[in-house]
């Protein structure tokens, strides 16, 4: 009998892309590609890019994994591998990645 996941294992991230200037169509382009591509993978809780309203040409992603392992394989996948490769050229800087933990009524 598998027992329920607790929040403690899932993982959470928010990645931050911003876009060359003259490049924002194509990253808009490459990230909803890779966010519909990433949603089938085994263990996708979350998987949504968000257009920042206030800073035109960046892109939120928000993602969410049962497991840890869940991540670390989706990560693997060729659809990420190639998104990786293509985007730097597409990028003003690195993109960054915060995990995040969602709140509980605990400290």
């Amino acid at each position: 009998m598998k027992l329920p996941q607790t929040r403690e294992e899932q993982v959470w991230l928010t990645p931050v892309f911003i876009a060359e200037a003259g490049q924002e169509a194509t990253l808009h382009e490459a990230l909803f590609r890779l966010q519909s591509a990433s949603r089938e993978d085994p263990g996708c809780l979350e998987y949504t890019v968000f257009s920042d309203d206030q800073r035109p040409g960046t892109f939120v992603l928000f993602e969410g994994w049962a497991s840890r392992g869940d991540l670390e394989a989706h990560n693997e996948e060729n659809h990420v591998k190639e998104f990786v490769k293509e985007v730097h050229s597409l990028l003003a800087v690195p993109f960054s990645i915060t995990p995040i933990t969602p709140l509980t009524g605990r400290r």
